[in-house]
């Protein structure tokens, strides 16, 4: 069973020819942006093995000659594909650790002395506990010390890494504002170990690390800038779609104390490993043609021009000979002859991406359509990782299915109980006990006796602690209605809303668990009992929490072993990826566009809205301050105005769409 289908959605929008440049001379010429030598692999797999390759290369050579090999490792989420490809190395008895020295690249402070969710902690659970590593050979900040005592701890730390002769290869995750381990923007290039105040956006993903609701201390003990470049050999490593842009500011941006990781680009043997999807916004990958030549492709031929709009502030219809010619776009004019007939094919290709007939026109010709015209009606399936992200990121799309009468079911894939606040809970159990004191005289003993329970274990409840199941259970109660009442609002009958609660969600932690077979199952046996003509999906895998990826994943995965037992309604099946809770669809990349007008727009605020819970005291809102209904509109217009400016039809607002070939 394939179940990371999600990474091949990245592969297939880029030439390989651009992240895996066959020559050096290729190699040079790609990367004339890039300021650290930075590699870029398809896959997360091949990345994290490539890091753990030359770890193991230099360990066996340390042993050869009978020295220690000394190791700073982060302990970032990033790192733990590269520590599962070490042990695997170890357990294949291709390398020993016999030999290795550790140096914990930070440590949370204060911690209490019984805390289970230290740094060093975390690094023996991802790697240390795995391998035969000397426990003497381990060394780390102690987050447990007295305050005053800090100071001379981290000169001693200085002193013991010296004292090994330095370090020789150093791991590092990179946060999303640029910090590398806990060295925030602001960071000296000649900072050493020091105590550090945590920035909220970093301690909210190291909250992720936790894997509980634990709250992260304010403050961590951390090596220095300085210290950092100090190792012989430093490796950068990132996955994922939410890590592109700080992984563009960091190696083709300037050197900054606003962004930390710039400081690798003065160091002569550091390494960026990352993959496609956190490459995507690198100048070879995004805009090609500034560095290399290119296979002017149609889609390719339409990020150059709407990037050359951009730059010239000119719509399509206006770009002239000497605007491809002044900027690097004279192979275009060579290809098409003038820029008149590059100009028209390109418009011709946008315009033909919008429509308001979601789920194709009946009886229409649909030969320049984005859908099919038949069948008519559509069975359509709306699958939501979250119970709101159908709303926030297709909401038109979805009122227009319905008032054009296709049979549209939402499935919800997940609980989201995680994202409910207490103090929804008890406003909700105010109001079972009252209708219980009120209308049935409090003769309902199980509401009087649970009512009781869940407000003592709230009046009690520490920060951080995870809740009951019976907690967890109302919080998922809790967005099961709201779910409902926004389909209800939309005009979703309630026989066509699935909650498919999957499994791997329910942790009760904030660390989800792995995505199964089980999983995929539960989606699977929806899909064969609606047979849908029209599957949406979330496309949009840069949440921190990695629910979309997952959720995503599973839907793929069925769909692909429905392939391979030959299903007969796939063969009538087309899927469509959203996005618009985290980011939205490169416009070379949209293949359908449905337009809102403000009347529309205003009402999918309205659904948005149903999801009360959600709305000022949602967690995981990331680094973005707006709340997601704001994420959603502004967006929806940010697509309109591209349009619009590229000379296009002017509407309020538009959501996007690309196609996941099957």
């Amino acid at each position: 069973m394939k179940l990371n289908l999600s990474s091949q959605i990245v592969l297939n929008k880029v030439p390989e020819e651009f992240y895996h440049p066959r020559t050096a001379v290729e190699r040079s010429e790609l990367t004339r942006c890039e300021k650290i030598p930075t590699d870029i692999f398809p896959k997360v797999e091949e990345g994290a093995e490539n890091i753990a390759d030359e770890v193991m290369r230099l360990i066996n050579q340390r042993r050869h000659e009978g020295r220690y090999c000394v190791l700073g490792l982060g302990t970032g989420k990033s790192l733990a594909p590269v520590y599962d490809a070490l042990i695997d190395r170890y357990e294949r008895r291709l390398v020993s650790f016999s030999n290795v020295v550790v140096f914990n690249a930070y440590e949370y402070f204060p911690l209490d002395i019984t805390s289970a969710h230290s740094s060093i902690a975390q690094l023996h659970d991802m790697l240390l506990d795995h391998v035969d590593i000397n426990e003497q050979n381990i060394f780390t900040p102690d987050g447990t010390c007295p305050q005053d005592e800090v100071q001379e701890q981290c000169r001693l730390y200085e002193q013991r890494i010296q004292s090994f002769g330095g370090i020789d290869v150093m791991l590092l995750g990179i946060g999303r504002i640029g910090n590398i381990a806990t060295n925030e923007p602001g960071s000296g290039l000649t900072s050493t170990s020091r105590l550090m105040l945590i920035d909220a956006t970093s301690r909210e993903e190291m909250t992720m690390s936790f894997g509980s609701q634990e709250p992260v201390p304010p403050c961590s003990i951390t090596m220095g800038i300085a210290t950092i470049l100090a190792a012989r050999k430093i490796f950068l490593t990132a996955w994922g779609d939410d890590k592109a842009e700080i992984i563009r500011q960091t190696v083709e941006g300037p050197i900054t104390e606003t962004i930390p990781a710039s400081f690798l680009q003065t160091h002569n043997d550091a390494h960026v490993v990352i993959d496609l999807a956190a490459g995507a916004r690198l100048t070879r990958i995004v805009h090609p043609w500034l560095v290399t030549g290119c296979k002017w492709t149609d889609k390719l031929t339409r990020a150059a021009l709407t990037w050359l709009c951009q730059k010239v502030h000119k719509p399509i219809l206006k770009l002239t000979n000497k605007d491809y010619n002044e900027n690097g776009l004279s192979e275009l004019l060579a290809l098409y002859g003038s820029a008149y007939n590059a100009n028209i094919k390109i418009f011709n290709d946008l315009q033909h991406t919008i429509t308001g007939w979601p789920g194709g026109k009946p009886d229409a010709d649909d030969t320049c359509r984005p859908e099919r015209a038949k069948p008519y009606p559509k069975r359509v399936i709306v699958f939501s990782p979250h119970p709101d992200d159908d709303v926030i990121s297709m909401g038109g799309t979805i009122r227009r299915l319905v008032q054009q009468q296709h049979e549209v079911h939402v499935a919800y894939e997940t609980s989201g109980n995680i994202a409910v606040g207490d103090e929804e809970v008890t406003r909700f159990m105010h109001f079972v006990n009252g209708f219980n004191q009120l209308f049935m005289g409090s003769d309902d003993e199980t509401i009087a006796r649970m009512y009781g329970e869940i407000k003592n274990f709230l009046a009690a409840k520490k920060e951080g602690e995870p809740d009951t199941a019976d907690v967890r259970t109302i919080k998922g109660l809790i967005r099961r209605g709201e779910a409902r009442t926004a389909c209800t609002f939309n005009n979703i009958p309630l026989d066509r809303v699935h909650f498919l609660d999957l499994p791997f969600y329910e942790s009760g932690k904030i660390e989800k668990l792995p995505m199964t077979e089980k999983d995929v199952e539960i989606v699977r046996q929806l899909l064969q009992e609606v047979k849908p003509h029209q599957i949406y999906v979330a496309g949009d895998l840069a949440d921190p929490h990695g629910t979309h990826r997952k959720c995503t994943d599973a839907v793929l995965a069925a769909l692909d072993l429905e392939k391979e037992e030959g299903a007969e309604w796939l063969a009538d099946c087309r899927v469509w990826m959203y996005r618009g809770a985290w980011a939205e669809w490169e416009i070379e990349n949209i293949e359908m566009c449905v337009p809102m007008s403000p009347e529309e727009l205003r009402a999918k605020r309205n659904a948005i809205l149903k999801h009360s819970s959600q709305m000022e005291s949602a967690p995981f809102m990331g680094n973005d301050e707006r709340l997601f209904w704001q994420r959603a509109e502004d967006r929806n217009r940010g697509t309109a105005k591209l349009y619009d400016d590229l000379g296009l039809a002017c509407y309020e607002a538009m959501e996007a769409f690309v196609e996941y070939k099957m």
